[in-house]
């Protein structure tokens, strides 16, 4: 059972019971989905980033920068690449860590080289993958996604762009650089208070985000992408990336709707596409990044990654 179950309970329970809407309308399935995701997000944000600011107060800059600044550039990609592969979570709860890595002078090409690796690949989807379409299709999923991330990471990491907007959000985060004798207790009463302090700042985003996810869940048909991408039409692929983008979920979560398409008979370039959208290019990730980046480099981000989504699922249609 899912940690967030209670989290799914709550939503049916408000959106069909209290206020009484049908479970089978449109209205009934989109409040039942934007609660449930609001609350699941909400709570992963605010513990993910309650956690980093936490380790962080255990570590120094120069410790993490050891860990993934490579002296050979090449081996600083791949470590961030495949440390994004480890650790399964969502566009959203990968924000934390990757601030954190910039905030600790990591070179923002490795940073988003992970902020891109750890939705879009993980071993868990790996697995479901394996077992739904087979070692082949397992493959070619995790491969193309490291790809993607690494080829992503090293173009921005070159392009020269003042990635800070506004402000940086990891400004005020407790460090151990000078702190190692601080006690247990301050430290935890710091990270609470910059956990606060970072969700105040992007929590309608968030909300925003989700709303325009929850309104195409409940209001465009299960058959849309099926009728509409299908092989025979060239735009197949693009259109598949472009509806991906304003939905929310990991890759885990995606693959149950993926061997449903793929069942629909949309081809597996298609259906993959559509997938590394969902859990890259989430829309809810991109407006809260919007906070700390300028829009040049944040569509430049959105460019590259979605070029690179788009080409990998005309290749496999190409080859399947």
């Amino acid at each position: 059972m899912s940690l967030f179950y209670p989290f799914k309970l709550f939503s049916e329970w408000l959106a069909y019971q209290v206020l009484r809407l049908p479970s089978e309308s449109l209205l009934g399935q989109a409040l039942a989905f934007f609660v449930y995701d609001v609350l699941k997000i909400f709570s992963l944000l605010y513990l993910l980033i309650f956690f980093v600011a936490l380790i962080r107060s255990y570590l120094s800059k120069e410790k993490i920068q050891r860990t993934l600044a490579h002296k050979r550039l090449f081996l600083g990609y791949l470590s961030a690449s495949f440390l994004g592969v480890l650790t399964p979570f969502c566009s959203c709860s990968a924000i934390p860590f990757f601030l954190s890595f910039l905030e600790a002078g990591i070179p923002s090409g490795l940073a988003f080289t992970f902020l891109i690796a750890s939705p879009m690949v993980n071993e868990v989807a790996l697995i479901l993958l394996m077992g739904l379409f087979g070692f082949k299709i397992a493959c070619i999923y995790i491969l193309s996604g490291l790809a993607i991330s690494l080829a992503a990471g090293y173009l921005i990491g070159k392009t020269g762009f003042k990635w800070i907007a506004k402000d940086l959000l990891f400004q005020n985060t407790p460090t151990s650089g000078s702190c190692g004798c601080q006690k247990t207790k301050t430290r935890f009463q710091q990270a609470r208070q910059y956990a606060s302090s970072i969700f105040k700042k992007i929590w309608l985003y968030v909300v925003i985000g989700i709303g325009l996810g929850a309104w195409i869940h409940g209001y465009v048909p299960d058959d849309f992408l099926a009728k509409y991408a299908d092989a025979s039409k060239w735009y197949a692929v693009p259109l598949a990336t472009l509806i991906g983008i304003p939905l929310y979920s990991n890759a885990a979560g995606t693959i149950p709707l993926v061997s449903a398409l793929v069942g629909k008979g949309l081809k597996i370039g298609t259906a993959l596409a559509f997938m590394m959208a969902v859990t890259a290019l989430s829309l809810p990730e991109f407006l809260i990044l919007k906070r700390i980046m300028n829009l040049k480099l944040l569509l430049l981000l959105a460019a590259i990654v979605g070029s690179g989504i788009i080409l990998i699922g005309y290749l496999f249609n190409f080859l399947l």
